[in-house]
């Protein structure tokens, strides 16, 4: 990929200066680093189970939290950059990733990873990803701000596309603690230059929105967290779950109360006056959901049914995300005069046929080759959307609320995909135990005594294991037990990954009627024109 980026353009807040080349690339370092962090994690999920003992279940819960504290806070986030400096925000976010970097690089077990990785580098996400919209919009203006955007947007479809090919290399002929540590690395190299970033004066109100910022934490944290309490066999799984609820209403009745009061908001509701912008927010939530979902399922049963390493995972996850990045960068370049909502309608239909063609594959396959075209066609989908629900969701918001407005879109992308990944993780683990469970009391070879046992292990652990890791556990067991039990994992294992992906292609489904929706309405304009939306 060539990228052209001119000699003299205005840039930054002083005037006409120089384009700051330097600048543009390692802010589009920084969102390699966040995109790539989550590709390495999944590729690695075996690797990391056996080398620090641990089950696939608790890696996979590591996953959705660090997604569901991102998405959590990351309104928050925005807010605390705002009174404390985006440049501060952006830096301290990029520390919570070197934290949980350096974590992963030297973790013995998994509360490190939970703690450092999933919690601290989730906080340093929602720090870090709202304060890089408003620097790209405080260091560069007019088309040098374009090629900014284009840069890291570019940055983010690369770490996609390769973060699975790379990530799976390192961990198979090096290590997967190499990998977290090349992070540790970039990130430095990203804050060596801290210094040329002008920091972006905030001049609205200061006055704080704690009760708006609690029930946003409340409700997106306590949706996702029951269902990760749920995977777990825990308890006060439903009262999570109303809190969750509860918190998402209580926010919005709180926000409209607020704006009426004219006092500030953690967001304002009237950003969702616009038909155009609740679509998309919408779209790309669902798009998340889509996404989370299948790179929970997919790894998992190339490493724990086919029993692949890191990098024949990664291999054969490639068609996904090389034909994502591909028609990405294709469809920006090429759309011309094409409806959005129609590209956009496209791309869910896209994806939602690749999905529904995984599901008669997944029993019969005993390579990742079977995969290759229905990974191929979800990803041109996905590669689609990812071209336009940003500029459909933004383009028709003014230029002073644009940041607020990004927020609200990552806030709706990160709390889609923490959801994603927890809710596809929890039904394949409830389908393998009830399977599981299943097939052995209906079994004429285990006996009684052995199916009770089984019953017992999975109530207290249900668990995607592979059957070299089975065979293992059930050294000294009578030859025809091992060989039922065997036999059994086999036939439950694709059968819970098959309704696992009925997450992802719900969300494919309901982003497919959200497009149609889209076609009816108006064609987006951007906020500079006369039509354009202009929220004050």
């Amino acid at each position: 990929m060539v990228i052209c980026v001119g000699a003299e353009v205005r840039g930054g807040p002083s005037g006409t200066t120089p384009f700051n080349r330097r600048l543009a690339v390692l802010l589009a370092m920084a969102m390699f680093v966040l995109v790539v962090d989550t590709s390495l994690m999944n590729v690695s999920i075996s690797a990391v189970v056996e080398d620090l003992d641990t089950t696939v279940s608790g890696v996979q819960s590591a996953i959705a939290l660090e997604a569901l504290v991102s998405a959590a806070f990351i309104l928050i986030g925005s807010k605390v950059g705002d009174l404390i400096g985006r440049r501060k925000a952006y830096v301290l976010g990029l520390l919570g990733y070197a934290v949980g970097a350096t974590a992963m690089t030297l973790a013995q077990g998994l509360t490190a990873i939970i703690v450092f990785w999933a919690v601290v580098g989730g906080v340093g996400a929602s720090l870090l990803l709202p304060a890089m919209q408003s620097l790209i919009h405080g260091n560069f203006e007019g088309a040098a701000q374009k090629r900014v955007y284009a840069l890291v947007g570019a940055a983010a479809a690369i770490a996609a596309a390769v973060g699975p090919l790379v990530g799976g290399f390192i961990t198979t002929f090096l290590s997967w603690r190499v990998g977290f540590l090349l992070e540790v690395v970039i990130i430095g190299v990203v804050l060596s230059g801290i210094g040329m970033v002008q920091d972006v004066p905030y001049t609205g109100p200061r006055e704080v929105d704690t009760v708006g910022a609690i029930l946003s934490v409340l409700g997106m944290g306590g949706l996702v967290l029951g269902i990760l309490v749920w995977q777990e066999g825990g308890e006060s799984v439903g009262a999570l779950l109303a809190v969750g609820a509860l918190g998402l209403g209580s926010l919005a009745w709180w926000l409209a109360r607020r704006k009426r009061e004219e006092r500030p908001t953690l967001i304002d509701p009237g950003l969702f006056t616009s038909p155009v912008f609740r679509s998309g927010v919408t779209a790309q939530m669902l798009q998340q959901v889509a996404l989370g979902g299948t790179m929970i399922a997919l790894p998992i049963y190339l490493q724990m049914v086919l029993e692949y390493n890191a990098l024949q995972a990664g291999l054969s996850l490639a068609p996904l995300s090389l034909s994502m990045f591909a028609i990405a960068m294709l469809a920006g370049r090429k759309g011309g005069k094409r409806r959005p909502a129609s590209i956009i309608r496209a791309g869910f239909g896209l994806l939602t046929l690749g999905l529904v063609a995984l599901i008669p594959v997944v029993p019969r396959a005993d390579s990742g080759w079977p995969l290759l075209v229905p990974l191929l066609v979800a990803g041109c989908g996905l590669g689609l959307l990812v071209s336009q629900l940003n500029n459909y969701t933004l383009s028709p918001i003014s230029e002073e609320r644009v940041s607020e407005a990004a927020g609200v879109n990552s806030a709706a992308g990160s709390f889609g995909l923490s959801f994603g990944l927890a809710f596809a993780g929890a039904i394949m683990l409830a389908t393998l135990s009830l399977t599981f469970t299943q097939m052995a009391q209906d079994s004429t070879v285990l006996p009684a005594a052995e199916q009770q046992q089984v019953a017992r292990a999975l109530e207290d652990d249900a668990e995607v294991m592979s059957n070299t890791a089975l065979e293992e556990q059930l050294a000294g067991q009578p030859e025809d037990v091992q060989d039922e039990i065997i036999r059994i994992n086999t036939e439950a294992r694709p059968l819970a990954l098959q309704v696992a992906l009925a997450v992802p292609i719900l969300a494919a489904l309901a982003g497919l009627l959200d497009s149609l929706r889209m076609m009816r309405l108006p064609d987006p304009t951007p906020s500079g024109s006369a039509e354009g939306m202009v929220l004050g």
